[in-house]
């Protein structure tokens, strides 16, 4: 450089010699290392995005076999509002791939029924439900308890899927070998309405019911 850079200070000298060295506001970024500033996409990315995504089954079958189910006393009730619930680990629900948004008219919500057509035979469901039992440590009467699918056939819920079906015990109260009585029924029916009328969509009552079928008609503002 010869005179000219002689002339210079040394500190200024050595920042003009760097790449990327410049004054004003550029003076003072963080360009690399752990100490980079998150971009705003980065930190859109940590945001939760909701709940988790709910299983997709094999939807309705022309011939059904006997699922396997939990090991024996794997899975444990939790109790809501005095309501047997059942264990998310065990059974997380699971919908049928043959029941969008777009076929509503056509699948669920469609006259003459949708659900009569698809369920599986008392001959498959007996067996699954004595397992079930077992999986649940349920000791109680089978004929009191309902072999539930948690989202319901009429809310898109998978036929024979064993993470949408558990051994729901009969509602607190109710007298042994009365049969099967519980309130989730009701509900899955309000729901289904809803869904049917527009009022919500499949996804929010679907993912209403596996969170916890108690609270599902409050959830979504359903009297």
């Amino acid at each position: 450089m010869g005179s000219l850079c002689r002339a210079v200070p040394p500190v200024l000298l050595s920042c003009l010699l760097m790449a990327g060295c410049s004054s004003g506001s550029h003076s003072g970024a963080v360009t690399s290392g752990k100490g980079r500033a998150p971009s705003a996409g980065a930190s859109r990315t940590a945001v939760s995005t909701g709940a988790a995504k709910i299983p997709v089954g094999a939807g309705p079958q022309t011939k059904y076999t006997v699922q396997q189910q939990p090991p024996a006393g794997s899975c444990h009730y939790r109790t809501e509002k005095g309501e047997p619930l059942e264990d998310p680990a065990c059974t997380p629900g699971a919908i049928s791939p043959a029941v969008t948004q777009a076929n509503l008219a056509s699948t669920i919500c469609r006259k003459g029924g949708y659900t009569k057509n698809i369920r599986p035979p008392e001959a498959i469901t007996r067996k699954e439900k004595e397992a079930n039992a077992a999986s649940y440590g349920y000791s109680g009467s089978l004929g009191d308890a309902e072999y539930d699918h948690l989202i319901s056939l009429q809310l898109g819920g998978d036929p024979n899927d064993a993470r949408n079906l558990w051994v729901e015990p009969a509602d607190p109260g109710h007298e042994s070998g009365g049969g099967i009585n519980n309130k989730k029924d009701p509900v899955e029916t309000k729901l289904h309405t809803a869904v049917c009328s527009g009022k919500v969509t499949l996804q929010a009552a679907q993912q209403a019911i596996v969170t916890d079928w108690t609270t599902a008609l409050s959830r979504l503002g359903i009297g």
